[in-house]
C-alpha cells in the first residue's frame, strides 16, 4: 500500500473539490476501498452532559448564552445518568460514546472530576470514549488520557481566514493549541468543520488543508452541515445541498485516506439516497440516536435498517488496537 501524501496545497485540494461530481465520487470510492474496509461504518452516540449557557459567541450554536433559542439548559449530568444513556447507545449498536459539555474551556474543579469519573465508567463498558469540552491544557488532557479517554473532539469549524466571521471569543490558534495538547497526551484527535455558514469553496478546502497538514492528521474528521437554529446569527442560512456534502466527504476521503470521515450534523435532513452517496464517497462513521447534542438525529433502529439495505456493517470498538498494524485508522 502506498503512503498518503505528506503535504497538500490549497490549489491541489480545490482542484479535487471542483472535479465533475461523478468523477470525484469514483476517485473517492477507489481511495476508500484502498485504505479502508468499504462496507464498515462506525456508529457513535453523542450525549450532551451539560447543555446551554456557553459564554462563546459561535454564530451557529444555539447553546450560546447570549442567543435567545429554545434550548433547555441543564447542569452537568450525574455519572449514573450518563452510564444509562451509554448503555442504551451500546444496546443500539454504538461502539463509541462522545460526551459534550457546553463549556468554553475545561476548569480544574469538581465538574471536571465528575467528567473524569464518567470517562472511566463508560470506558469500562467496553466502549470507545470521546469528549468535547472546549479548550484544555496539557495537564487536563493527561488526566483524561489516564482515565481512558480514547478521542477528543475539537473542531476547527472553517478556514483560518473565515474564522473571525464565525467566532470572536477565541482565536483560531486556540483551537490548534488544544489539538496539540490532546496529541501530546496520546489521545486520538477528532477535528472537522461545518459547511453552510456562508463560506466559500476556498474556505472549505483551506479547512481541510489545515487538518491534513498538521504534524499528525486527525484520526477522524466530522463533516457537518449547518442546521440553522432560530435565534442564532445564522438562522437565515439556507440548507446545504446534498451535493455539497457529497463533494466535501469525497474530497476529505481523498486527502485523508487513513482517517475516519464522519457524516455528522445535518444527516437528519438527508435522504437515504444522499447518505448512500456519502458512504460510497468515503464516509465511514455516523452519529446515531435521538439527538446530536441539541440537533435532531436519526434513531438507532432507522439507521440499522439503512445499514441492512445498503449492505453496511457496524465497526466494532477498539478495532485499530486489536489489529496492531501501523497506520491503521481510528
Amino acid at each position: 500500500m502506498s503512503e498518503p501524501r505528506k503535504f497538500w496545497s490549497i490549489e491541489d485540494i480545490l482542484a479535487i473539490y471542483r472535479k465533475p461530481l461523478l468523477e470525484l465520487v469514483v476517485e473517492a470510492a477507489n481511495t476508500h476501498r484502498k485504505y479502508q474496509t468499504g462496507s464498515e461504518v462506525q456508529v457513535s452516540s453523542l450525549i450532551s452532559i451539560k447543555t446551554g449557557g456557553c459564554p462563546e459567541d459561535c454564530g451557529y450554536c444555539p447553546q450560546a448564552a447570549r442567543y435567545h433559542t429554545d434550548i433547555n439548559t441543564h447542569k452537568l449530568m450525574q455519572v449514573d445518568e450518563v452510564m444509562q444513556l451509554a448503555q442504551k447507545a451500546k444496546d443500539g449498536g454504538a461502539s463509541r460514546v462522545c460526551m459534550g459539555a457546553a463549556w468554553r474551556e475545561v476548569r480544574d474543579n469538581r465538574d471536571f472530576d465528575r467528567v473524569i469519573e464518567m470517562v472511566q465508567s463508560v470506558n469500562e463498558m467496553g466502549l470507545e470514549v470521546c469528549c468535547t469540552l472546549g479548550m484544555l491544557n496539557e495537564h487536563q488532557a493527561k488526566r483524561l488520557a489516564d482515565a481512558g479517554l480514547y478521542a477528543y473532539n475539537h473542531n476547527i469549524d472553517t478556514s483560518e481566514e473565515n474564522y473571525s466571521n464565525i467566532i470572536s471569543t477565541r482565536e483560531y490558534g486556540d483551537r490548534l493549541k488544544t489539538i496539540e495538547n490532546v496529541r501530546n497526551a496520546n489521545i486520538t484527535v477528532c477535528s472537522g468543520g461545518i459547511i453552510g455558514m456562508g463560506e466559500t469553496d476556498e474556505d472549505r478546502c483551506a479547512m481541510l488543508q489545515t487538518l491534513v497538514n498538521l504534524p499528525v492528521p486527525p484520526e477522524s474528521v466530522p463533516i457537518n452541515a449547518l442546521v440553522a437554529v432560530e435565534g442564532t446569527p445564522m438562522q437565515d442560512q439556507k440548507p446545504v445541498p446534498v451535493w455539497d456534502m457529497v463533494r466535501m466527504v469525497a474530497t476529505t476521503r481523498i486527502v485523508l485516506p487513513l482517517t475516519a470521515v464522519r457524516l455528522s450534523a445535518g444527516r437528519q435532513q438527508m435522504s437515504m439516497e444522499g447518505q448512500a452517496l456519502c458512504f460510497l464517497a468515503g464516509a465511514n462513521s455516523i452519529f446515531a440516536g435521538e439527538k446530536l447534542l441539541t440537533t435532531p438525529n436519526p434513531e438507532f433502529d432507522e439507521d440499522m435498517e439503512m445499514f441492512r439495505i445498503l449492505g453496511l456493517t457496524p465497526r466494532e470498538p477498539f478495532k485499530d488496537k486489536k489489529s496492531n498494524r501501523e497506520g491503521e485508522l481510528v
